[in-house]
């Protein structure tokens, strides 16, 4: 269950990300109150989480697939260019989040 959350959590954290870029400076009011809500969704469920799982390999998943999610959502949503250095980049985060799963895992206690 509490990967679940953290997936609920990544999703938040992500579409919130994505609208504060379609919020254009919260100068659009329905992508504003969406990064509101995304954001506070996203910290309320990743606390839950908190309370099941070690802070470290949690706060690196969260990070590393919204840094992901935000790269892809931007790619697809609006137009960002890929460069090679930046799926470089994207892999790295990805590979750092296993190395440090690996190294203690993510149980809680």
């Amino acid at each position: 269950m509490p990967y679940l959350l953290l997936g609920i959590a990544i999703i938040a954290e992500v579409t919130a990300t994505l609208s504060l870029r379609a919020s254009e400076g919260f100068s659009r009011l329905g992508p504003s109150l969406v990064v509101a809500a995304g954001y506070l969704i996203s910290f309320v469920v990743l606390a839950k989480v908190l309370t099941r799982l070690n802070v470290g390999p949690v706060y690196a998943i969260w990070s590393a697939l919204g840094t992901v999610g935000a790269f892809v959502g931007g790619v697809l949503l609006f137009d960002e260019r890929v460069r090679p250095a930046t799926v470089i980049g994207a892999a790295i985060v990805i590979a750092g989040v296993i190395v440090m799963n690996l190294g203690g895992g993510a149980s809680h206690g």
